[in-house]
């Protein structure tokens, strides 16, 4: 039986509600997480990500997190955490691959999590 949207809805807010990071990754995490970006300075860290309402079973991002990147680092996935360091592996989204040759900084500036899928 599917869920319906007011049942997408409300697991979504509650995701929203706890605090959720974001991290940043060089390969596909997998459902553990791995190939985190660490390193550089100033050093990489995840980064608080706060979601407007859901709505239709899908939320949307309400701030741009920024990250530091080390040099020689190629940001390909983008991950949620339920802690700023170690926690539990929510999930991750492909994203654009980004090369930083030089230490940089990425903008996440748009983060989708949709139900619907």
């Amino acid at each position: 039986m599917p869920y319906s949207a007011a049942e997408k809805n409300a697991m979504l807010d509650a995701l929203a509600a706890v605090a959720v990071y974001a991290s940043l990754h060089t390969a596909d995490p997998g459902t553990d997480g791995s190939n985190e970006v660490s390193g550089g300075s100033p050093a990489y860290a995840r980064k608080a990500i706060t979601w407007g309402s859901a709505t239709g079973g899908a939320i949307d991002s309400s701030n741009a997190p920024v990250f530091d990147v080390p040099a020689s680092t190629t940001v390909t996935h983008v991950g949620f955490w339920s802690a700023s360091s170690g926690g539990t592996f929510y999930g991750s989204a492909d994203v654009t691959d980004e090369a930083f040759s030089a230490q940089g900084t990425y903008t996440l500036s748009d983060a989708d999590l949709d139900l619907n899928g």
